[in-house]
C-alpha cells in the first residue's frame, strides 16, 4: 500500500484524489488545503455578483465530507509549509490550532494552483482594492458591491468582461480598465470585440483601454485609480489581471516554465521521480501550437486531474492536451474561442491566416433567426485549422467553439473541415452550417493565394 500527499485542492486536486482512489482503492491518500473550501467554481463569481446564481453554496460540486468519503485523508485549513521532493518529505501546519506537522509519502501530486496577478503598485494592498478568485474573495465582492454605487475593474479578459457587465446590469456606475487596446483582445478580433465594446458602451460602461494603472489611492470612502492617462475614482475597485502558478513550494526543486509552471509530461510526471502536477499548477501541452503553455482553465484541471491515478504506477493513460476553448456570455450576445487568433498566434511566433463571415444560423423563412459572426483561423502551408471565434445573440453559437476544438486536436484541415458531415434542420442550421461556411471561405481565401 502506497501513501500519497495531494497539495492543494480546487479542482485538479479534487480530481486527482478521486482518480487515485478510483486506481488504487487500497492507498492511503492524504489532501491538504490551506482554506475551507474545496471545488469552489470561480468562473460564477461574476454570476454571483450580479445576483444570478440560486444559492452560492451550490458553487461547490465536491466537499471535504465527499472526499473522506471516498477514501481520503483531508486535512483542511492546511498549509504545507515545506515539501522535499526527493524524500518526500512533508511539514505543514494547521491554521485553526496552529500545530505543526510531518510526514513521509511515497508520491507526491502538486496541485496548489494559481495566483492572482497582484503587481506591486502603490496602494494596492488598500481595503478597498478587492482581488477575484476564490470563495472569500467572492464573497467579499458580493458584500461590498450590494450597496456600492460604482467599481472600477482592472483587466478586460474573460474575468473583469463578465464583472463589468453584470456590475453594469445592476446600474452600478463601472469603470473597465485595460492595457490592451480592446477588450479581450487575447480572445477574439476587432469585429467581435467592436460590437462588445459597443455593447459596454450602451450599457453606461466606461471604457478605458489601451491604459496602465500606476497605483491606487484610498480616499477613505472610495478608491482612486491612477493610470498613465487619466485616474477614475470608484466606492471600490477590483483585480482582474490574470493569473500565475502557486509553485513558490517546488522553486528549484522541479524544472518549471519561466512563469513558475511546473513541467510535466504526457502522464503528468514532473522531473523529480514520484511527484505529479496537475491543473493551474502545471504546464500544458497546447495542441495548436504542439509546444507546452500555460493555460489556467477549470475544464485542464479536471482532466489533468482524472490523468494522475491511472499514471501513478506505469505510464498508461496519455494526456491529450488542450485548445483552450472556452465561452463567455455578456448582455445578449455569445460568445466562444478556440485555439488562437491570427494576432495572439503573431504573439507566439506564428503567421496565420483568417477569414471572417457573418450569416443568419437558420433559414430566412424561419419567424426568426440571428446573425453569426464566425472567424476561423488556419496555418497557410499545411492548412490546419488553428483556431476559431463564434458570436451571436443565439445562445446554442458557444457549443460551435467545441466542434471546431475537435477539428484541432485532430490537426484537420480547413478542406478537410469544410467537407464534415454537418446537420441540417430548420430549427438549428441552414443546409450549410455556419461552421462549414466559414470552411469554404477559407478554402477559397487559401487558393486564391497559393
Amino acid at each position: 500500500m502506497a501513501k500519497v500527499a495531494v497539495i492543494g485542492c480546487t479542482h485538479a486536486g479534487v480530481f486527482a484524489t478521486t482518480s487515485i482512489l478510483a486506481a488504487h482503492p487500497d492507498w492511503e491518500v492524504h489532501v491538504f488545503e490551506r482554506n475551507d473550501t474545496v471545488s469552489f467554481l470561480s468562473c460564477g463569481i461574476a454570476l454571483w455578483v450580479g445576483d444570478h446564481v440560486s444559492d452560492p453554496n451550490k458553487m461547490f460540486y465536491s466537499s471535504p465530507a465527499a472526499l473522506e468519503q471516498a477514501g481520503a485523508h483531508v486535512h483542511m485549513t492546511s498549509d504545507v509549509t515545506s515539501a522535499d521532493v526527493r524524500t518526500k518529505h512533508v511539514a505543514w501546519t494547521d491554521l485553526t490550532t496552529g500545530e505543526s506537522h510531518e510526514d513521509d509519502f511515497d508520491y507526491l501530486v502538486v496541485t496548489t494552483g494559481s495566483k492572482p496577478i497582484v503587481p506591486p503598485l502603490p496602494g494596492i494592498d488598500g481595503p478597498r482594492v478587492l482581488q477575484c478568485k476564490n470563495w472569500a474573495d467572492g464573497k467579499r465582492i458580493h458584500d461590498a458591491i450590494g450597496n456600492a454605487a460604482s467599481a472600477v475593474i482592472i483587466g478586460a479578459g474573460y474575468i473583469g468582461a463578465e464583472l463589468a457587465e453584470q456590475l453594469s446590469e445592476r446600474n452600478k456606475q463601472v469603470t473597465l480598465i485595460d492595457m490592451m487596446p480592446r477588450v479581450l483582445a487575447k480572445n477574439f478580433d476587432a469585429e467581435i470585440t467592436d460590437q462588445v465594446e459597443n455593447a459596454y458602451r450602451r450599457h453606461g460602461v466606461t471604457l478605458a483601454l489601451g491604459e496602465k494603472v500606476i497605483s491606487f489611492k484610498d480616499t477613505g470612502d472610495a478608491v482612486s485609480v491612477i493610470t498613465d492617462k487619466g485616474s477614475y475614482i470608484a466606492d471600490y475597485a477590483i483585480l482582474g489581471i490574470g493569473f500565475l502558478p502557486r509553485t513558490d513550494l517546488f522553486v528549484g526543486q522541479l524544472d518549471m516554465a519561466q512563469n513558475g509552471a511546473i513541467k510535466v509530461d504526457e502522464y503528468l510526471r514532473t522531473s523529480a521521480p514520484g511527484v505529479f502536477a496537475a491543473g493551474d499548477s502545471a504546464s500544458i501541452l497546447f495542441n495548436v501550437t504542439g509546444k507546452d503553455d500555460y493555460i489556467p482553465l477549470a475544464t485542464n484541471a479536471v482532466r489533468q486531474g482524472l490523468h494522475v491515478g491511472p499514471n501513478m504506477v506505469e505510464p498508461t493513460l496519455p494526456y491529450a492536451g488542450t485548445q483552450a476553448t472556452n465561452a463567455v456570455q455578456l448582455y445578449e450576445y455569445s460568445m466562444s474561442a478556440t485555439g488562437l487568433t491570427v494576432e495572439s498566434g503573431k504573439a507566439r511566433g506564428y503567421e496565420y491566416d483568417s477569414v471572417t463571415i457573418t450569416e443568419n444560423y437558420r433559414p430566412e423563412f424561419m419567424l426568426t433567426s440571428e446573425p453569426v459572426t464566425v472567424t476561423l483561423v488556419w496555418e497557410p502551408s499545411t492548412r490546419e485549422v488553428k483556431g476559431a471565434q463564434f458570436f451571436s445573440t443565439h445562445d446554442d453559437v458557444a457549443q460551435a467553439a467545441n466542434v471546431v476544438s475537435v477539428a484541432i486536436a485532430n490537426h484537420m484541415t480547413i478542406d478537410a473541415l469544410a467537407g464534415v458531415d454537418l446537420l441540417f434542420q430548420p430549427n438549428f442550421t441552414n443546409p450549410v452550417n455556419y461552421i462549414g461556411s466559414a470552411a469554404m471561405a477559407a478554402v477559397a481565401k487559401a487558393s486564391e493565394k497559393a
